[in-house]
């Protein structure tokens, strides 16, 4: 009676309460799991291939965004200098089309034409 304990007269054995596991079939077993780590290395794969894309492109905003900074900073030395840099002149005109430095420049004058002047007007 070393396996078994007396409890009210009904000899219990010592184990895992409650239903006992059907036997699975042992390759199944494998053959699942085996599947289910392949779709976790495929998740884990778009997961960082999504967040590889969102750092590029927050890495791109980043290199526009200092553009239009260092812009700005020739912008105000020069009017520090008295001088009136010639776009400034065509966002004070409206005239868009006299920027010097291309598509970039045309794009951000675009998006700040509203904003700056309505803050001067």
């Amino acid at each position: 009676m070393d396996d078994s304990k007396m409890v009210a007269g009904k000899v219990k054995k010592p184990g895992k309460r409650g239903r006992k596991p059907a036997k699975i079939d042992l390759k199944a077993k494998l053959e699942r799991s085996r599947q289910s780590a392949r779709e976790c290395r495929a998740r884990k794969k778009l997961r960082y291939q999504y967040l590889e894309e969102l750092v590029s492109s927050k890495e791109r905003a980043i290199c526009a965004l200092r553009e239009e900074l260092e812009m700005y900073k020739q912008w105000c030395s020069a009017m520090d200098q008295g001088k009136i840099p010639s776009e400034i002149k065509a966002l004070l005109t409206g005239d868009d089309q006299k920027t010097p430095q291309g598509g970039s420049s045309t794009k951000t004058s675009k998006n700040k034409n509203g904003i700056s002047s309505g803050s001067q007007g």
